[in-house]
């Protein structure tokens, strides 16, 4: 009776501590968003304005979608440093598509469709010649640059007539269509990882590829389709910023893209190690790059330190990463 007493505090204490964890877990990045507004609000007038929530929601649309896709590969314990080259590529592609009198609003097809094919490259190469995801994408990071510069002869492509257009400067009923297609991009990958059987697949094959190899689960498959989404994903967002820009640039378009997208999928709780994390969490990781960059834009922080500070955001989410993994180990 008397253990029982003793030990009660113990377990009850550490009952707490479980449910404590949970809690973070479940809230994940949301009280740092949530501080980020505050304080920006307190430090400059101009941030909480509709006019300026509503820019923050458009700048955050583009990598909301490529961090979605970028959540399908790291679940599996992998990376996309291409996405950036391959909306460049992708852009340059919907815009040539775009010229056509009669068959401008092909380019939306003809973007994504790019941008998964360039997927399907990558997940080939990884899934089936067993090629490391960080090497095999890192030369495509180059190739697809390069791709994307010689598609438009080293050139900006630019249709003032842009036939979809309006994805990048209308709204309806008051909601950008940037957003729209962000939350529509949100919810799909949401159904897919929680209520189907690939979404199963992905988790156990970031978990334990060989386990899940010997239950029966074709990992090739599983890996072309997470690259695929990946591509068609950062297709998707040419389409977006080229109707923004009404332009395309091979060079300057998507870069760095690719850092912000794994910055937000970390942030949110993803580990890099697979296996873990959740699509939600990676829309909280998204804005708070996007409400970071737009805070310091209007505090009138130089470049050269939005840069610097976005670098220490990346390597604290990945000290954040071992942190969490730790925490569950114990």
């Amino acid at each position: 009776m008397s253990l029982t007493l003793e030990n009660s505090p113990s377990v009850a204490a550490i009952s707490k501590r479980e449910r404590m964890r949970e809690w973070m877990r479940t809230l994940g990045m949301l009280p740092v968003l949530v501080l980020l507004l505050v304080g920006f609000a307190l430090m400059t007038d101009s941030f909480m304005t509709l006019q300026n929530l509503s820019i923050i929601t458009q700048q955050a649309s583009v990598n909301v979608v490529l961090a979605a896709g970028m959540t399908f590969v790291i679940l599996t314990a992998g990376i996309d440093l291409s996405v950036g080259a391959i909306l460049a590529a992708s852009a340059g592609v919907a815009l040539q598509a775009s010229m056509s009198p009669q068959w401008g609003m092909l380019g939306i097809f003809a973007g994504v469709g790019f941008g998964l094919l360039l997927g399907l490259v990558n997940g080939g190469l990884i899934a089936f010649m067993r090629l490391p995801p960080f090497i095999v994408t890192l030369g495509a990071l180059t190739a697809m640059r390069g791709l994307a510069r010689l598609l438009a002869d080293d050139k900006t492509v630019f249709n003032p007539d842009l036939p979809f257009a309006f994805i990048g400067n209308d709204s309806v009923l008051g909601v950008p269509w940037l957003v729209i297609i962000a939350v529509a991009v949100i919810g799909i990958s949401w159904f897919i990882l929680r209520r189907t059987v690939m979404g199963v697949q992905i988790y156990s094959v970031g978990g334990n590829p060989e386990a899940a190899r010997l239950s029966g689960i074709k990992v090739w498959k599983v890996l072309l389709f997470v690259y695929a989404v990946s591509g068609a994903l950062a297709g998707l967002g040419a389409v977006m910023s080229a109707s923004r820009l009404f332009a395309a640039n091979g060079l300057q378009l998507g870069q760095s893209y690719e850092l912000d997208a794994i910055a937000a999928v970390i942030l949110g709780g993803t580990s890099f190690t697979g296996g873990v994390g959740t699509i939600g969490g990676t829309l909280i990781g998204a804005l708070i790059i996007a409400v970071l960059t737009n805070g310091l834009v209007l505090l009138g922080v130089s470049d050269i330190w939005q840069y610097i500070i976005k670098g220490i955001v990346i390597i604290g989410a990945v000290a954040l990463d071992r942190y969490r993994q730790s925490g569950a180990r114990t």
